[in-house]
């Protein structure tokens, strides 16, 4: 439980993007993403320039473009629900390829699939440059509810104890000839989600007296490093600014 944690999302790396500090990050990805919510529909240079500044940031940072569509594709729903739209909103109806589709719809589709795909980059790019711990930190220095990152830091540290122990049940399934593919497997597989349940609780238990034997008061230890200087929010504000401005022209070019 000592070593180190780190997630599938992060690439290890140097670079100006990995050395800011997490609040600016953080700060900048949720202003980043307003900005993105802001942009009016019609816009398409607006958020091709949005998809350019993430563009940068992924080369300053070193992420490989594969690394960043292939985990990209936890929006695949998203899109697929957003594709329905064309063919069932109302009003006035265009062709597409020979299919009558609703031109609403297509707007909207276009809206979700745009906004969805530059949030869930911006998202990659900040879980790929800063670490778990670094993340809660910089929660933690922007005034969110001690409460709230202690939570978040619990269940993210044993989501891979959780994920381990479901992996070795599942091994020990299969071994004793039972298929979770099949329906008729139903009830072994809803047996192992009981028993990985109970110790799952159990080992929460165990944990939770642990800390209280090492003199646990309610309230986790103060993450070290230095807080964001001057230069880290500078730098941190270079994307929000593009999609905040590319937004606030938009709308400025949509009344005119």
């Amino acid at each position: 439980m000592g070593a180190g944690h780190s997630h599938p999302l992060h690439v290890h790396g140097h670079s100006a993007v990995h050395r800011l500090a997490p609040e600016a990050k953080v700060v900048a990805v949720f202003a980043f993403v307003f900005g993105v919510a802001l942009t009016p529909r019609e816009a398409f240079w607006a958020f091709a320039l949005d998809a350019v500044a993430l563009a940068v940031v992924a080369a300053v940072a070193k992420v490989p473009a594969r690394f960043v569509l292939t985990r990209a594709t936890v929006v695949a729903p998203f899109l697929g629900l957003a594709l329905l739209l064309p063919f069932v909103a109302d009003g006035p109806r265009t062709e597409v390829l020979g299919v009558a589709v609703a031109v609403e719809g297509l707007w909207g589709a276009w809206a979700i699939a745009a906004r969805a795909l530059l949030g869930v980059t911006a998202s990659i790019l900040l879980a790929a440059t800063t670490e778990i711990p670094d993340v809660l930190k910089g929660f933690e220095r922007l005034r969110v509810p001690p409460v709230l990152t202690q939570i978040a830091a619990f269940m993210l540290r044993y989501l891979e104890v959780v994920a381990g122990e479901l992996g070795r049940m599942r091994t020990a399934m299969t071994a004793r000839g039972y298929d979770p593919r099949w329906l008729w497997q139903a009830k072994p597989i809803a047996a192992g989600a009981g028993a990985l349940f109970i110790r799952s609780y159990e080992r929460g238990e165990r944990v939770h007296a642990a800390m209280l034997a090492r003199g646990w008061n309610g309230t986790m230890p103060e993450l070290r490093g230095a807080p964001a200087t001057t230069a880290d929010w500078t730098r941190a504000t270079l994307l929000p600014l593009v999609s905040l401005t590319a937004a606030l022209a938009a709308a400025l070019i949509a009344r005119t």
